[in-house]
C-alpha cells in the first residue's frame, strides 16, 4: 500500500471517528472537529476519490469521495445546532 493510500485511509477515519463522536456527544468541540476533518478529507481523498458524479472542468468535478464531506458537514451543522439548544436550557 502507497503512503498517499495510507494517508487518505487516515483521514477518512478521522472524519469517522469525529462524525460518531459529534453524533453521540453533539457539543461545539465535536462539532469542530467534524469540519476540520471534513475540510482534511476533501483536500486528501485523493486516491480513493470514486467517479466523478459532475465534472466542473476537465480536470476537477465532484467525486463520490466529496460526499462524504458534505455529509460530515451536515453533522456538524446539526451539531452546532444542537450544542447552541442545550446552551440555552443550561
Amino acid at each position: 500500500m502507497s503512503d498517499a493510500v495510507f494517508h487518505s485511509l487516515v483521514f477518512m477515519c478521522s472524519l469517522f471517528a469525529a462524525a460518531t463522536w459529534c453524533l453521540a456527544r453533539p457539543i461545539f468541540l465535536s462539532s469542530l472537529a467534524v469540519v476540520v476533518a471534513s475540510l482534511l478529507w476533501v483536500l486528501m481523498n485523493g486516491p480513493l476519490e470514486g467517479r466523478v458524479l459532475y465534472s466542473v472542468t476537465p480536470n476537477h468535478g465532484l467525486t463520490e469521495a466529496d460526499l462524504l464531506s458534505a455529509v460530515g458537514l451536515v453533522i456538524a451543522l446539526w451539531g452546532f445546532r444542537s450544542a447552541r439548544k442545550s446552551d440555552r436550557k443550561s
